[in-house]
């Protein structure tokens, strides 16, 4: 009977053991609700919330969406319940749109744009579980990733290649809403125009706006008007109405040109080719990559990942027909210059005035 009843014993504590470790095992492998890494990717979803611009601003918003798209399709993801965007139309829907990612527990959500960071903060405090990125801006918080990009780099380039292709030594620059952030597109634009071509005059607008096509397009006329053959937008959607005015100038015999900005916009040109270059802005590669590390378990919490272009996260549009060779050579040169460190392009006015004395 002693026999029986130590064996009735040991099956006992068996069994116990074998349904405390099916338990664990359960709780292991549940995904964390409202954010955290999940390497499960039946469970792994990711979204973002655009800037007013739209997620069609041929711009900023599309190519972070491109980037997306690029991600779920590579991850086998279906798109609309594991990636997709919400829109906004406005600042108010920033962070009601954050909210209805993270409360449906999206492991990762991406706020696109500088604008968005007051919103990203006040999301990520109520919900300490969440992971949320914003690009453009730095939010000091545990579990938000920033992204930042050295604009000032590519910038350079393109300036590089305006100066050397005007004509007539007068250059715009048409900028969205004006910030430290949009400074820096002018200032590395204005100190490359003025590396190589010491005469040339830029002149610079902001439209106060990156959702204002109309108010793009009668900035660039006056410009246009006032002698200038090349102008780069750094607005958005707003520089969709450079590209309009351009193009109704090409019609009528006027040789002039756009630098686009964020995305290639060579096709935003046509068909009456008015797109000398692009600055490209990789936020597609940017995205890509948080959206990954967040998949494979190291989100960057409490981290800035800045992309420059040693990085791949800026440089010059891949088209290229509409750029001399010379001039081609001569940018690749200046490129190599800046990864070096041999050039350290200016962020700011004061650091440009530096720049450009040092120039003379």
């Amino acid at each position: 009977m002693k026999s029986i009843k130590h064996v009735f014993i040991a099956l006992t504590l068996v069994f116990t053991m074998a349904l405390t470790a099916c338990g664990t095992s359960t709780n292991n492998n549940s995904s964390t609700s409202g954010g955290g890494s999940s390497n499960n990717m039946k469970n792994f979803k990711v979204g973002m919330v655009t800037d007013i611009g739209g997620v069609n601003d041929k711009s900023f918003n599309q190519s972070a969406w491109e980037g997306l798209q690029r991600f779920g399709k590579d991850m086998k993801l279906t798109q609309g319940t594991q990636y997709k965007y919400l829109q906004s139309t406005s600042s108010q829907d920033y962070e009601t749109n954050l909210n209805a990612l993270v409360h449906t527990n999206y492991n990762l959500v991406f706020g696109i744009g500088y604008l968005m960071a007051d919103a990203i903060k006040d999301v990520a405090t109520a919900n300490p579980k969440a992971h949320l990125a914003i690009v453009d801006s730095a939010v000091d918080a545990k579990n938000v990733a920033s992204i930042s990009f050295k604009e000032e780099q590519g910038s350079f380039l393109v300036g590089v290649v305006a100066g050397l292709t005007t004509k007539t030594n007068k250059i715009g620059f048409v900028g969205g809403v004006q910030s430290a952030l949009i400074k820096k597109f002018e200032d590395g634009f204005t100190a490359g125009v003025k590396t190589v071509n010491p005469n040339a005059t830029v002149m610079s607008q902001y439209a106060g706006s990156f959702a204002a096509a109309d108010k793009g397009q009668t900035i660039a006329s006056s410009f246009y008007s006032q002698g200038a053959d090349v102008i780069y937008t750094a607005a958005g959607q707003t520089g969709n109405g450079v590209f309009t005015e351009a193009k109704t100038r090409k019609k009528n015999g006027q040789n002039v040109w756009v630098i686009g900005v964020d995305r290639d916009q060579y096709d935003q040109g046509l068909p009456e080719n008015v797109t000398l270059t692009s600055m490209v802005k990789r936020v597609d590669n940017a995205v890509y990559k948080v959206s990954q590390m967040e998949m494979n378990g190291k989100f960057p919490g409490g981290q800035t990942l800045e992309f420059g272009l040693k990085e791949d996260g800026v440089g010059l549009a891949p088209t290229t027909k509409n750029i001399s060779n010379d001039v081609l050579t001569k940018e690749k040169d200046y490129e190599k210059q800046i990864i070096s460190g041999k050039i350290k392009v200016p962020q700011t006015d004061k650091a440009l005035t530096t720049y450009l004395a040092s120039l003379k």
